[in-house]
């Protein structure tokens, strides 16, 4: 049989690099000693791996065009060696935990992590938007060496180790001959390249931290936990790559009078006895109150709650279109308690004069209105039987 490598994997001289590998790959999965055991089919599996070997490689390619011998003891002998890696990217496409293909070095340019802030705004804030000037602290592009890594005037050079390849080859006797499998290179740490004069800025890493300063807006209607997104404002990568984005995340302050539910807005408002039994009209703050409006003198800051009489403690009023805007259009509701305040201490005059009006609506002894509590789901069944 022919020790041509090139007849041996079926290609011709001038091929490229992958139609070399289809041709490897093709034949592996041929004459595997998995798929096909006897002796002939692993004698000429152990000559295709080396052909392919010699082949793959282009300074053992170009040595064999010169008339050279790789292995000094021609092909399928007891000095030819196969890559493991390539067996695997044969049967699986790919190498093992390679990512299928993935080999050579990787890169030192890579985009950097998502950054998260948090920051605390009021509500009419987060109710009605606003603009907000940040400063941030996070990994910025070298200056010094604009992110390659080396020093001013230098640059990274290929590893002499691995010879940019990023991986180097370790062989390992077996029964198929000798397996070779492809480990990152320490040397270069898989990069393929090294910088002699690492920049002293960044320490050769591209980046360094910096404090700035950013304007975030704030859209109307956001909530606690709501995360606003600053594209490519993050972490920039190693080796001075692109940006990952900026999360900020919003509190809402608790506020005095209001209190959020949703797009709903609820405040209690406390009224004397006598306020409720007449009836009277209170004067409320409307949640736009708290916002500074100089250029926008129509702006309504307060509303009049009209509180008719004969109210009871605990009445509600709801206020349609007075919460707080949603972050797809519309806005929500207020929701108005009333607290009836009962007067704790009277004055003679004050005592004297609530005794005359109980004498006159017959109030001096009341009995009380006791009324039945709610009846149990087995007493209503019984009520709906008897009735």
């Amino acid at each position: 049989m022919s020790q041509d490598p090139y007849e041996l994997l079926g290609v011709e001289r001038d091929a490229d690099a992958d139609t070399i590998k289809k041709a490897y790959r093709k034949l592996a999965r041929q004459l595997h000693p998995d798929v096909n055991p006897d002796p002939e089919s692993q004698e000429r599996f152990k000559q295709v791996t080396a052909a392919y070997e010699v082949l793959s490689d282009p300074q053992k390619r170009a040595a064999y065009d010169r008339g050279g011998d790789p292995f000094g003891g021609g092909f399928g002998g007891q000095g030819a060696g196969f890559s493991f890696t390539d067996i695997m990217d044969a049967f699986f496409g790919g190498s093992p935990g390679g990512g299928g293909g993935g080999r050579g070095p990787r890169p030192r340019v890579r985009r950097g992590q998502d950054a998260l802030i948090r920051i605390e705004v009021e509500l009419a804030d987060a109710a009605f938007g606003v603009s907000r000037e940040l400063k941030v602290d996070t990994a910025v592009r070298c200056t010094t060496c604009d992110g390659e890594g080396a020093a001013p005037g230098s640059h990274p050079v290929p590893c002499e180790t691995c010879r940019g390849a990023g991986e180097v080859a370790h062989v390992q006797r077996s029964f198929l001959g000798e397996i070779r499998t492809l480990r990152p290179c320490a040397a270069c740490r898989g990069f393929g390249t090294v910088i002699p004069d690492p920049c002293r800025e960044c320490a050769g890493d591209g980046r360094v931290r910096s404090r700035r300063t950013l304007t975030v807006k704030i859209p109307a209607g956001v909530d606690n936990g709501t995360r606003v997104q600053l594209s490519e404002q993050g972490e920039v990568g190693p080796g001075g790559g692109p940006a990952g984005d900026l999360y900020v995340e919003i509190h809402v302050a608790p506020h005095e009078v209001f209190e959020r539910h949703g797009n709903d807005l609820h405040c209690t408002v406390s009224v004397p006895m006598t306020a409720a039994a007449l009836g009277t009209t209170i004067t409320l703050p409307t949640l736009e109150a708290d916002l500074e409006h100089e250029e926008d003198a129509g702006v309504e800051t307060s509303f009049e709650l009209q509180v008719p009489a004969g109210t009871q403690s605990g009445h509600q009023v709801l206020l349609r279109g007075r919460g707080v805007p949603g972050l797809r259009g519309g806005r929500g509701d207020l929701a108005v308690t009333v607290a009836v305040e009962t007067p704790t201490r009277l004055d003679p005059r004050q005592e004297e004069l609530l005794r005359e009006l109980a004498a006159i609506r017959g109030e001096e002894q009341p009995t009380g209105d006791v009324r039945p509590a709610h009846k149990s789901v087995f007493g209503r069944l019984r009520d709906a039987f008897t009735h």
